[in-house]
């Protein structure tokens, strides 16, 4: 987490800011306290989408049907005023790190009881995303949050706001959302998109979570060369573990009908047993160094103050007991 710095609001409607967490293509991501002390994740809205009327109207309709996605596993919408001079979304704090951070940079690839874990929680998610009529079009590493309890999606539903401004118009058919080495086929083609667009994207993140590599290599050779790929050819699957091969290989099918559903996947990875339904895992499904470093962050978090409101005052002296 960063400070805040000048150009940075101190309050976004009743959440106090403490410091900011990240930027995406939608706009900045603080984090911030509501006046009853909980801690949120609010999504502030870039200048120039907020000014496009095609924006706001779509991203309206997407903040009010994520509200109906269940918070098992996910980020719930708890909050918004997409009508504001600068629109904004608040969503539940989520204390772990992106499964891109966990694999990139703190930990590495993850054991296969991990990933098949993940895979669960994973299908859990985009089947409670897509019972809401929603498609996340965006799943990817840094939109999967790692914490003990299990995997958690976030910003789902939202990117479909984003197509409104691809072009600067109206969406359109072959609108292009989504991050090249994790979008289906059917992004890539600009063909109709469906449910099963997830699945691939699932697919594409499980590989990397086993693997520390992408299914169809990286975008080193150029953005359309690695959509090529997607879109023509094999995934490579060689350092997969071989429990994880068939399970990957299916939901990376080039036709959507072809790949399983996410009721489908759940059954596959045999984690029911470890997960409950309230979107917890029964046993610790992570290596120990991973959940050591997941406690320290939950102890970072708790000694975050209010930036405006700085350190709490001493406690006055005890007077001494009277002889």
């Amino acid at each position: 987490m960063e400070s805040l710095g000048s150009g940075d609001p101190q309050r976004i409607g009743v959440y106090r800011l403490l410091g900011r967490l990240g930027a995406g293509g939608m706009g900045q991501v603080y984090l911030a306290r509501s006046e009853r002390g909980r801690t949120v994740a609010v999504k502030l809205v870039r200048q120039e989408l907020a000014e496009q009327e095609e924006f706001r109207n779509r991203f309206r309709q997407e903040v009010q049907a994520a509200r109906r996605v269940g918070g098992a596993w996910t980020a719930p919408v708890l909050d918004a005023d997409t009508d504001a001079e600068i629109p904004w979304v608040a969503t539940g704090y989520v204390a772990g790190p992106a499964l891109q951070q966990v694999v990139a940079h703190d930990h590495g690839a993850l054991p296969e009881r991990s990933v098949r874990i993940l895979a669960a929680g994973l299908a859990h998610a985009v089947k409670d995303i897509h019972e809401a009529g929603l498609i996340h079009r965006d799943l990817k590493p840094s939109n999967v949050l790692v914490t003990i309890d299990g995997p958690r999606v976030i910003d789902f539903g939202i990117a479909r706001a984003l197509e409104t401004v691809t072009d600067g118009g109206l969406t359109r058919t072959g609108a292009l959302v989504g991050s090249p080495g994790f979008m289906a086929p059917e992004q890539v083609r600009g063909d109709r998109i469906t449910p099963a667009c997830d699945v691939f994207c699932l697919g594409s993140v499980l590989a990397y979570a086993a693997t520390g590599a992408l299914p169809f290599g990286t975008s080193n050779s150029g953005v359309h060369a690695l959509m090529f790929r997607i879109a023509q050819e094999e995934p490579d699957l060689d350092d997969l573990p071989e429990g994880l091969q068939d399970l990957v290989r299916d939901c990376l099918r080039k036709q959507p009908g072809d790949r399983p559903t996410p009721a489908e996947i759940l059954e596959r990875t045999g984690a029911e047993d470890t997960l409950s339904d309230g979107g917890r895992t029964r046993d610790p499904w992570l290596p120990g160094a991973l959940v050591a470093q997941l406690g320290r962050h939950a102890v970072q978090l708790l000694d975050s103050e209010d930036p405006d409101q700085g350190p709490a005052p001493a406690a006055p002296p005890v007077p001494p007991p009277p002889a």
